[in-house]
């Protein structure tokens, strides 16, 4: 099955090597026809890949695991998990593959993953496969992140397999290419944690530290110092999806990265109005994972981290778990801080303003909105608008605006800086009425619209002639939105 890619491709092996309990060697599903849909060129060349050899039948069978590269060792992944709160002990890739690790133009160590390239040890009775509408979905809504500055997975390319997929309806399969700065999960540290060899734990926090949190190492107490980063770049993530609007929609165990990358899109959306209580995944049924909930949320997941490391943090368990309790007390001051001061630059606050002034605009503002089902990205783009001095197209997206005005008044007294708002406030994003219609034409072999909205979303700040359509919110008529995990 394996030839030699041409050009060279050289994938390292490090995760199955030294760490080989928590990878099972396999090979991807064979796919009867396989036919590149989307590719990412500007990601490959920073992976120093050829898109133009991507595209070739050869590229095209490495995109969907059929061609491995010499030395490669792609593995299945364990990991374990608390999903909706429920605790699963073995979970792992069902569905996908690490084909390996390679070194980006910069440098960097990153992983090249299959996602929906068949069953594997770990699929729990599931078929291993992918559609291509949820695939494409994840392409999207990745890459848009990625230009939103969110850190993030991100997708190579997107190939149908020719195998159709039973889901709802029959589908058409499809493989996704993702490439992350690595696919370490808390569900990857539980997993080890629950089998009770400790040095398995530690061999693997290690590896987690090499990788992601370098500095960790410097400390007498590295295990703790690893909690500590992963709390850290976790509270910054969090705050980041928030100020965009972003809903995760399954934020598990084993979708919570080591390096703080957004992972995993599958009943993700982006809010339309803005309302805390808001929820698109079809199989949230109490709302666990709702837009409001989700700093809690992420809290949560990250004491199932520092469970996991109590081994490690210290021999005597009262100790260990009062150390775990104090670093993960850091998380709320360091997500409040990023989220306050997230929203001040969505406001164009002057810096040099006084913090309680500050705190009431932002408090006042979002209390004015919640109820008010004015589209959240629309309406802080639109603040710009008011900046400069038009407050019209900002009111005309609330029902009853007369509530804001006193606001209005209140903020562009202290001096809003209309350009520093533009800057992170966006203008584009995966608009659930426009990425369902993409979708809606990819599975009908009509890629243009998907295409059209990539480019939009892709440079999100700034404003462009015949994008309108792009910039608007959701026709009343859309409805309720629901996703699904695609699985």
């Amino acid at each position: 099955m394996s030839v030699a890619p041409s050009p060279a491709l050289t994938l390292e092996h490090r995760f199955a090597s030294e760490l080989g309990a928590l990878a099972v060697p396999w090979t991807a599903a064979a796919a009867p026809d396989p036919r590149l849909l989307l590719l990412n060129d500007t990601l490959a060349a920073e992976l120093g890949l050829d898109p133009d050899w991507l595209r070739s039948e050869e590229g095209v069978r490495l995109l969907v695991g059929a061609l491995v590269p010499p030395g490669a060792t792609p593995v299945a992944q364990a990991y374990a998990g608390h999903q909706f709160g429920g605790w699963s002990p073995r979970l792992g890739d069902g569905r996908a593959l690490l084909l390996g690790e390679l070194t980006d133009a910069e440098g960097r160590l990153r992983d090249l993953h299959l996602k929906g390239s068949g069953r594997t040890p770990f699929a729990r009775g599931g078929d291993g496969l992918a559609a291509v509408g949820p695939m494409l979905r994840e392409y999207l809504v990745s890459e848009a992140m990625h230009a939103l500055g969110i850190p993030t997975t991100r997708a190579l390319a997107v190939t149908a397999t020719g195998q159709p997929v039973r889901r709802e309806t029959v589908q058409q399969g499809a493989v996704l290419a993702r490439v992350a700065s690595s696919h370490l999960r808390v569900g990857s540290l539980q997993y080890a944690a629950a089998s009770g060899d400790v040095d398995l734990l530690r061999r693997l926090a290690d590896h987690a530290i090499t990788r992601h949190h370098p500095a960790a190492a410097e400390r007498e107490d590295r295990y703790r110092a690893l909690l500590e980063a992963v709390v850290a770049v976790q509270a910054s993530l969090v705050a980041q999806w928030m100020l965009v609007g972003f809903v995760h929609g399954v934020m598990n165990t084993d979708n919570v990265t080591i390096s703080g990358e957004t992972i995993d899109y599958g009943p993700c959306a982006f809010l339309d109005a803005h309302d805390p209580a808001t929820v698109f995944s079809s199989i949230d049924e109490r709302g666990r994972y709702a837009y409001g909930n989700q700093p809690a949320v992420a809290e949560w997941d990250l004491a199932r981290l520092a469970e996991s490391l109590l081994p490690l943090l210290d021999d005597d368990q009262e100790q260990a778990v009062a150390l775990a309790v104090e670093s993960l007390g850091q998380f709320q001051p360091l997500h409040e801080a990023a989220w306050s001061a997230g929203l001040r630059a969505k406001l164009g606050l002057p810096a040099s303003l006084d913090p309680p002034v500050a705190a009431s605009l932002v408090d006042d503002l979002l209390t004015l909105l919640i109820g008010s089902r004015a589209d959240h990205t629309s309406f802080f783009r639109r603040l710009g608008v008011a900046a400069r001095g038009d407050a019209g197209p900002v009111r005309s997206l609330l029902a009853h605006p007369e509530p804001l005005d006193d606001w209005l008044d209140r903020w562009r007294a202290v001096g809003p800086d209309a350009a520093a708002m533009d800057r992170v406030n966006p203008c584009y994003i995966p608009r659930n009425h426009l990425v369902e219609e993409a979708l809606t034409a990819a599975t009908l072999a009509d890629l243009g619209p998907i295409r059209r909205l990539l480019a939009a979303v892709s440079d999100p700040y700034v404003e462009r002639a015949g994008l309108e359509r792009y910039a608007e919110p959701a026709p009343d008529d859309f409805g309720r939105y629901r996703t699904f995990c695609g699985t």
